[in-house]
């Protein structure tokens, strides 16, 4: 279950990294970064070959990047999550959010299993924007139905 709090909490919680992001204008990776800028947060992108994503510098691993990184979206496919959360951890980052939108997204047991054995809070199995207000369009839809569904707590 997804806690809204947590949620905000990371989206709130400094420089935050979209690990997956392409500067590809159907790449949703390329939407949060936008979203996120949008609203004001520190964002970097990390993609290996993306020189800009949405305008901004974008790294080649989240090592890459200068300066301290908060928390990293991960929005690679499940079986390449676990390992890029290992480097994520590695590079310093304090908290994970696994990326699951329509499709299956990040999320698999061995990558939140890392986040639980290096002591590292992860929120598994959502997208940010269903959290980033004011939530818009779809996004608000798709969190009113988590609520209804009981994957969601929180207001």
């Amino acid at each position: 279950m997804i806690v809204t709090a947590e949620a905000r909490q990371f989206l709130s919680s400094g420089r935050i990294a979209v690990v997956g992001a392409s500067d590809d204008p159907k790449n949703f990776g390329r939407t949060i970064v936008e979203a996120l800028l949008d609203a004001g947060v520190d964002t970097v992108a990390v993609h290996p070959t993306s020189l800009h994503v949405a305008g901004a510098d974008c790294y080649r691993s989240v090592a890459a990047i200068p300066g301290a990184v908060a928390g990293a979206i991960i929005m690679v496919g499940r079986d390449h999550a676990a390992a890029v959360v290992e480097d994520c951890i590695d590079a310093g980052v304090g908290s994970i959010w696994l990326f699951k939108g329509a499709g299956p997204g990040a999320v698999s047991d061995e990558a939140v299993r890392v986040c639980d054995q290096r002591g590292v809070p992860v929120v598994a199995g959502a997208c940010p924007l269903m959290f980033l207000e004011p939530v818009k369009g779809v996004h608000r839809l798709h969190r009113g139905l988590r609520h209804l569904a009981g994957t969601l707590s929180g207001p």
